[in-house]
């Protein structure tokens, strides 16, 4: 009950600060963020609610994006959409967050050290600018099909984690008559993603999902396999995420064409049966051999990469990740992992790729040294360093490293070298792969698999994280900072207890127009648009 009151606690605190309920459009959530339709963007207290203890930044994208964290956003979103409802129901219009009066005291935010608050302005400027930038045809598409898979992720976790407790059941050879039934539960979801993906295909693109899952089944119908094509039999499930991705687009043009062209009266008889009827065809006799071949090559060629350069694919791949999620361009991966957690029941790539997260924990780390004086920094980075340990990497790429310039670079390095590291290991035979997509750091751990046991694949992955921190740390603690930005940021922002002793003086004391202090809470800054793989 007390958890129950808390996320209703923090919904309540945040709607006022969007506009209100009637300012709301749409709700929705991903892994990390309660993603909110507004209707009136001007009646946003920005400042306000980064100051909330719950929040750790907002992003306005396509969506104005509330960052809460893994979990807490699984459970305040329900509260907040009762919320919604609840105050739809009472006040029909919404009114503007009230502003503060000549004299009031401050905001939380408006209290927060200089040099924090200039990191946290230019990473929403460098936000603002990656924004303009991602807004090409291409990088769009890419936000469509991060959007279909993004709403899966919670499955691909959950059953994920149970293939990973079946197999180690399986293993030591408890409880056998409880193992089918794990392997059911881990199993079942994965054996008909094809069908959740053309639902949120068709959705996505401005279809009816009833129809993009319906020709997407097909792929996944045992009856495929007395069908000849191509010369060879089909094989349930050929084509695989990939093909039905294809089925589910097809079908959303059929779609709309019917909708063009059939008379009113008999649309929703021939509409819906030209669109099954057409697609189904096509993906039979078409789609679900290409996306065989190409999801087949998808996988030989990743294993041929990390088993012939598997240190200097693993050193390229982490350290490139953190400019990929910069760029937008880590989205185009998403279906990547997904089609190799079908094809082989992990994805080899990711825990490469989360490599990029332990170089930015260790150059946080080694900001947080290098700027002893800064306690505003020092505090946003304490802050912000749990998170980034267990995957979420955004309030310190954009709160810390990135405005600073040099110590982004530095964390891509301990990236690289973390990437390296696991990767050289899956040169040598030991592969280690992630059952689901978007944990990362410490979070994947219960996720991981491979081809030497649990224990060896922990083990790698674990050398991986540490390899990242130190490399991060010691790049840049030695290589991160040129003197003119020690100069600028290693300086004393606000008086504290020791720098007082040490000087002899005393603290101010508090005036009418000081405001409440948020220390613990500190602004850290916006994050990027993220792919559920976490960084």
């Amino acid at each position: 009950m007390a958890t129950e009151d808390k996320n209703r606690a923090t919904a309540a605190a945040i709607l006022p600060l969007v506009g209100g309920a009637a300012n709301v459009a749409s709700i929705a959530h991903c892994m990390t963020r309660l993603r909110l339709g507004l209707h009136d963007r001007s009646l946003v207290d920005d400042e306000a609610l980064k100051a909330l203890p719950a929040v750790m930044g907002v992003v306005e994208d396509d969506t104005y994006q509330i960052v809460l964290g893994p979990g807490t956003v699984a459970r305040v979103t329900p509260e907040f959409e009762h919320l919604v409802e609840e105050g739809r129901t009472a006040t029909p219009a919404a009114s503007p967050a009230p502003s503060p009066a000549p004299g009031d005291a401050p905001s939380a935010s408006a209290v927060s050290a200089v040099s924090a608050d200039e990191l946290a302005a230019q990473g929403a400027a460098i936000k603002a600018q990656q924004k303009a930038k991602n807004a090409t045809p291409f990088k769009l598409f890419l936000r469509k099909i991060a959007n279909i898979f993004v709403p899966l992720i919670p499955a691909l976790i959950g059953c994920g984690i149970i293939a990973g407790l079946n197999g180690l059941l399986v293993n030591l050879e408890w409880l056998p008559a409880v193992t089918p039934a794990l392997a059911a539960m881990a199993s079942g979801f994965m054996a008909l993603i094809a069908v959740f993906v053309g639902y949120n295909t068709a959705k996505e693109f401005g279809g009816t999902p009833i129809l993009g899952g319906a020709v997407a089944a097909i792929i996944v119908f045992p009856g495929v396999a007395n069908i000849d094509a191509f010369g060879q039999t089909l094989s349930p499930g050929q084509g695989g995420v990939l093909g039905a991705l294809g089925a589910a687009v097809l079908a959303v043009y059929v779609e709309k064409w019917c909708r063009r062209w059939v008379p009113e009266a008999l649309d929703v008889l021939v509409t819906p049966t030209l669109t099954v009827l057409i697609s189904g065809l096509v993906t039979i006799f078409g789609l679900m051999y290409v996306a065989g071949e190409v999801s087949s090559a998808i996988g030989t060629f990743a294993d041929w990469l990390l088993s012939n350069g598997g240190a200097g694919a693993g050193f390229v791949l982490g350290g490139l990740f953190l400019p990929l999620v910069m760029l937008g361009l880590h989205q185009a991966l998403i279906p990547i992992h997904t089609t190799l957690i079908e094809q082989q029941g992990y994805t080899v790539l990711l825990p490469i790729l989360a490599m990029a997260g332990a170089g930015q924990v260790g150059a946080a780390v080694a900001v947080y040294f290098r700027l002893p004086r800064n306690e505003s920094i020092r505090r946003t980075i304490k802050s912000a360093l749990p998170a980034g340990l267990l995957g979420v990497g955004e309030p310190l790429i954009y709160g810390v490293s990135l405005p600073l310039g040099r110590p982004f670079i530095t964390a891509c390095v301990g990236g690289a070298f973390g990437g390296g590291f696991v990767g050289l290991f899956n040169q040598l035979g030991d592969t280690v792969g992630s059952t689901a997509i978007g944990p990362s750091g410490w979070a994947l751990f219960p996720l991981l698999d491979g081809n030497h046991g649990l224990g060896s694949t922990i083990a790698i992955y674990g050398g991986g994280l540490l390899v990242g921190y130190v490399a991060g740390f010691l790049a840049t603690y030695f290589f991160g900072f040129g003197k003119e930005l020690l100069a600028e940021f290693n300086v004393s922002q606000e008086p504290t207890p020791s720098t007082v002793a040490a000087t002899g003086g005393t603290p101010p004391a508090p005036t009418a127009t000081t405001g409440p202090d948020h220390r613990d809470h500190p602004d850290p800054g916006p994050d990027p648009a993220k792919a559920p793989a976490g960084v």
